[in-house]
């Protein structure tokens, strides 16, 4: 078997363990029920308190609640994905090829002096919904990088300790 595709194949194997494992349920527990939480804030007291603001925190408020629903759905959408690999319902391989429709940079926040004018609820849920995407890009990278990407030239453990190092990183 060619060092290439032994390395091709540990990938997978790590990056199907990854997606079996108790973290990756917790992450997705996470983002599901942020998911829900979002959805009935917006669809309840945020809404009252949207009504509250004047009129430039009103627009910012409309603003950042679009970004968030937006970045949830992205979020949601990649943890389907690869509950769906945990499931056997597809192949990790099939997931990467999917996950390019997937925007885990979607919805970037807007600036701080106006994300402090809205009410304190929804700056918690974007202050989550940022950590939580941060969670899901790293792990992103640690399931989905290439052999031999970065990989020093001698050293064949090297993927493998700087997937374990994204992992745990923060």
């Amino acid at each position: 078997m060619s060092d290439q595709s032994l390395a091709e194949k540990s990938l997978v194997l790590l990056g199907e363990r990854l997606t079996s494992s108790p973290a990756f349920s917790a992450l997705f527990r996470e983002g599901m029920d942020m998911v829900e939480e979002t959805a009935a804030y917006l669809d309840g007291d945020g809404r009252a308190e949207a009504k509250a603001l004047d009129r430039p925190a009103s627009l910012a408020y409309a603003t950042e609640s679009m970004r968030l629903t937006t970045r949830l759905m992205q979020l949601a959408s990649w943890l389907l994905l690869h509950r769906a690999v945990k499931e056997g319902e597809m192949t990790l391989g099939q997931a990467n090829r999917e996950k390019t429709k997937v925007k885990l940079t979607a919805a970037e926040p807007g600036a701080p002096d106006l994300l402090e004018k809205l009410p304190p609820t929804l700056q918690d849920l974007i202050a989550r919904s940022v950590a939580l995407q941060d969670k899901v890009r790293r792990l992103d990278v640690t399931i989905h990088t290439a052999p031999g990407e970065g990989m020093p030239a001698g050293n064949p453990l090297m993927p493998q300790l700087d997937m374990l190092k994204a992992a745990f990183e923060r």
